[in-house]
């Protein structure tokens, strides 16, 4: 948050990629549209004004729109609840479901893998995933011990290079699985984005983040 002279400039943390597109009508539709250079792909400003002058946008990865939120550099963010499954960060409140991103978090296996192999069976398994504690929390309550490898991407590769058998990713329509001859054997999550806003702020600024909050869930509930 910047404080001059006059009143305070808030911030909104988006995530890039798909669902920023998905995102942009919503945004538009709250009379929160940001400026045009946020639509230039070959722009290399990540901080944007927006239509109303109390808030401006910065775009950055998806796993770190939580972490802004969290340490209060943004006040306000959208993140996949992915994401906050896998920091639970106790400073974040998510009070709106966008409805939009939506996807699941599953664990896969080679094709060939399937039929000969029951996961009810499991007692110990080696995993690729950029989400080890929802990894381990998921198969711990089972009393399955999960020992994972952290990837940022390429997870399809871990399996057909031997990095290990199975990995837990976000699947959405399940072409990628495919081309690459993997199955989904085991859902852990439904995924979807979530207005996250930080509770200090909240509670510091109700007016202001309270209308944004309620501009958004208007929109989302519109488009």
């Amino acid at each position: 948050m910047t404080v001059g002279t006059g009143a305070p400039t808030f911030v909104l943390a988006l995530p890039k990629g798909r669902i920023l597109r998905e995102l942009t009508p919503l945004l538009t539709q709250a009379g929160l549209g940001p400026e045009p250079d946020f639509h230039d792909e070959n722009s290399r400003k990540l901080r944007f004004a927006t239509s109303d002058p109390k808030l401006e946008i910065i775009r950055v990865r998806s796993f770190d729109v939580a972490t802004f939120v969290a340490f209060g550099a943004a006040q306000l963010g959208v993140a996949g609840n992915d994401v906050l499954l896998e920091f639970d960060y106790p400073e974040i409140y998510a009070p709106i479901d966008l409805g939009i991103g939506k996807c699941r978090l599953a664990v896969a296996e080679p094709a060939e893998m399937v039929g000969e192999d029951d996961p009810n069976r499991w007692s110990h398994i080696r995993v690729a995933t950029k989400y080890p504690n929802v990894t381990r929390a998921h198969f711990a309550a089972r009393g399955v011990q999960a020992e994972c490898i952290k990837l940022s991407g390429a997870m399809e590769l871990a399996p057909t290079l031997g990095l290990s058998r199975r990995i837990v990713d976000l699947v959405s329509t399940g072409a990628t699985l495919k081309a690459n001859n993997l199955v989904e054997v085991e859902h852990i999550a439904d995924v979807t984005s979530r207005l996250v806003v930080n509770r200090t702020a909240w509670k510091t600024y109700p007016e202001e983040i309270g209308g944004w909050i309620e501009r958004l869930r208007a929109a989302a509930g519109a488009i």
